[in-house]
């Protein structure tokens, strides 16, 4: 019997696939886990049930911009009506305006600041405060999200959602402590740069796989299975002691100097 039988996820963030968040809706699949998967959009609606269907268990498919209140709301009530409650939270939301990533920092438009920040890190508060009570039904529960070395480091062309990302991992931080007498457990994975929707649009992307390649200790970059094997650790029982860490996964870049 699959490791995670019984178990109820939601997964936040599947665009096609070569995202990181379906990489680890497969992975909880094959572990028996009955996923519930979003889709922001219609423009994206079809991607996410095209490849839900190649799951097993009857994914369920749901409406979700997290830039809305009320569909995150709406969103906590389907799924306390289909699951009656959940085991994991996996969120890998995040955006920011083309221009805003192209324009030097100081640039930065306060729109856009407002973007970038709602989308990629408040998304990640608002719908913890949704699914907790949901974790509660259950004793407990994993919440993870995905977090880059940006939010340390400058990198060219990451700008504001360097930012966004740095307030995302401190939000890990806090859901931990708040959460943790609940018995519910709030981690980040920082992971390499991987050829993802979202990645594609900052400039010079290539050049910054190529440094990784070539500076990282494994010498090579990261794939998203990488990343999902890492994220069912964070998620499962191996990793019951752990809370409000950021785990790298970066095939060892983020250690080097010069």
């Amino acid at each position: 019997m699959p490791e995670l039988s019984g178990k109820h996820a939601l997964v936040v963030g599947v665009a096609n696939k070569r995202s990181i968040a379906w990489a680890i809706a497969q992975k909880l699949a094959a572990s028996g886990v009955r996923l519930a998967l979003t889709y922001p959009s219609e423009r994206l609606e079809e991607n996410v049930r095209e490849l839900a269907a190649t799951l097993e268990h009857n994914p369920l498919i749901l409406p979700c911009d997290v830039s809305s209140d009320e569909q995150i709301a709406e969103l906590g009530a389907s799924l306390d009506r289909e699951f009656g409650g959940l085991d994991f939270f996996v969120h890998s939301a995040a955006f920011a305006r083309a221009e805003e990533l192209a324009a030097p920092f100081s640039q930065t438009s306060r729109e856009g600041f407002r973007i970038a920040l709602d989308i990629s890190a408040y998304s990640f508060i608002g719908l913890a405060r949704q699914m907790r009570p949901l974790m509660q039904k259950r004793g407990g529960g994993g919440m993870l999200t995905l977090t880059y070395l940006g939010s340390e480091r400058v990198f060219r062309n990451y700008n504001v959602m360097g930012v966004a990302k740095a307030a995302l991992e401190a939000s890990v931080r806090y859901l931990a402590a708040e959460l943790g007498p609940e018995g519910i457990r709030v981690n980040a994975i920082s992971a390499g740069p991987i050829k993802t929707l979202a990645a594609m649009g900052i400039s010079g992307f290539s050049n910054i796989l190529g440094h990784y390649r070539d500076h990282a200790p494994l010498r090579r970059n990261t794939d998203t299975s990488e990343v999902a094997d890492a994220a069912m650790f964070l998620l499962g029982p191996a990793s019951r002691g752990v809370t409000a860490e950021i785990m790298m996964v970066d095939a060892g870049y983020s250690v080097m100097g010069f």
